[in-house]
């Protein structure tokens, strides 16, 4: 390759007019594509690369090489010639272009026109709320809380059932069914018999008077344990009439969950359960997150439910329960949503997507994420000074969210830095040699 390359120089010397006396012999060539040649500095008209000196050309103007670096990879460099895995030769670092890089402070200067044509934008560094999404699924469940189970506090049978089926929806006082109860009407009779009683005494002289008071409350009272209301115990007072049944009421208002098969004729006993009801004014849902968002949501938490079975429509939920207890196996925590639903849409079982919405970090410097350069082992931002001129900046982040990430150290509010055109930026070479420079800068400051 050296061999070729100083063919090609002789030759392109002798094309130029053979005798060099009083000219600038130093001769300008493409890394990657030797046979571009030229004498001044420039671009690689094929591939924009910047132009090097070529090896032997200059010979005898007095420079002195400072180092030698892989013209791929501008961290790479040597203190003696080498080449790379490819074949390509080192190209010289010269103690000239390492004081013009520190002198210059790593600034970048791009041709106006140039910034134009990249359509180079730029944004203000500024301080911001940080919001991160966490996404997660879950299922509409029944509102625990507004559950309420239909049963007797005595003993007897059913005559006839107004509630039939499961899904049917019912109304606060609507009669679900009849009972007979030889108790409740033995029960009616002594109210209705106490009641006789006490209108042949005056309560407030006498001691017979207020003990016949006595056994009416006592007997009302008895009839209120039994859930009987006391429109219904009002009814029987006014009638004198015992009733041989009884209907039973629902006590709250929403859709059957559960009935009692076979009801109509059954004998009921104390505590069976002979309807379930759910209010569908509220329901819950479902939803699991993992540990490392746990820190993130906490009761009250809002979250953003998308139904498929009602698409372009958002509901609102809130984090009613969060259980005590990681899954050992999902590593996840479950928690409970109340989701309002107030015309009865909104179905035990549906599926939808949760999102929350917390805040990552609050009034922190941040910039967007795609004004960061990531290289892996440290995070740069471009910083536009104007006119044309731009700096490379070594930055310390933190959070993100929304977009944006926080900026600990590296920049100060106010800065304007490039959001787009970074790499086009890097194949004009301006930022490639920038970065070289401000690494030559280093590598010299720290003896190496």
């Amino acid at each position: 390759a050296d061999s070729w390359l100083q063919a090609r120089l002789s030759h392109w010397t002798a094309d130029r007019g053979g005798d060099s006396t009083g000219v600038d012999e130093r001769v300008w060539t493409c890394p990657m594509h030797p046979h571009v040649l030229q004498g001044h500095p420039g671009e690689c008209p094929v591939c924009g690369m910047d132009l090097v000196l070529a090896n032997g050309s200059g010979e005898g103007l007095e420079r002195e090489i400072a180092f030698y670096r892989n013209p791929m990879d501008p961290n790479i460099t040597s203190p003696v010639p080498a080449k790379d895995e490819m074949g390509m030769d080192f190209v010289a670092v010269y103690t000239d272009e390492v004081d013009q890089a520190s002198s210059s402070g790593s600034t970048v200067s791009i041709d106006p026109t140039i910034v134009q044509n990249m359509n180079v934008q730029t944004a203000i560094v500024e301080r911001r709320n940080l919001d991160q999404e966490i996404r997660t699924v879950g299922y509409l469940e029944y509102d625990q809380e507004r559950m309420v189970t239909v049963t007797t506090k005595y003993s007897g049978w059913v005559e006839k059932v107004y509630v039939n089926y499961v899904g049917e929806p019912v109304r606060k006082g609507q009669p679900l069914f009849e009972i007979y109860s030889p108790e409740l009407v033995q029960t009616e009779q002594e109210l209705l018999s106490a009641i006789e009683y006490a209108k042949k005494f005056d309560a407030s002289s006498t001691e017979a008077g207020r003990r016949a008071e006595a056994l009416v409350g006592s007997a009302r009272e008895r009839l209120q344990y039994w859930d009987i209301s006391l429109d219904q115990i009002a009814d029987l007072e006014e009638t004198g009439e015992v009733f041989r049944t009884l209907q039973v009421v629902a006590p709250s208002s929403g859709l059957v969950m559960k009935r009692m098969p076979g009801l109509e004729g059954m004998k009921v006993r104390p505590g069976m359960e002979v309807y379930h009801i759910a209010d569908m004014r509220s329901l819950w849902l479902s939803a699991e997150i993992f540990e490392h968002q746990v820190a993130q949501i906490d009761i009250g938490s809002e979250a953003e439910i998308e139904l498929t079975y009602f698409p372009g429509e958002i509901f609102s939920g809130k984090v009613r329960i969060i259980e005590p207890e990681l899954s050992e196996v999902t590593r996840t925590l479950q928690m409970k949503l109340e989701v309002p639903n107030p015309d009865g849409r909104l179905r035990s079982g549906m599926f939808g997507t949760v999102r929350f919405h917390p805040a990552a970090a609050r009034d922190v410097l941040a910039v967007p994420t795609q004004a960061l350069l990531r290289t892996g082992q440290r995070d740069l931002v471009i910083v536009d000074l104007g006119e044309g001129s731009f700096e490379p900046r070594e930055v310390q982040i933190g959070h993100e969210g929304g977009g944006y990430v926080e900026v600990s150290e590296g920049l100060a509010q106010g800065d304007r830095i490039v959001t787009s055109a970074q790499f086009l930026i890097d194949s004009e070479s301006s930022l490639q040699g920038a970065v070289r420079k401000m690494i030559a800068q280093r590598s010299t400051g720290d003896g190496q």
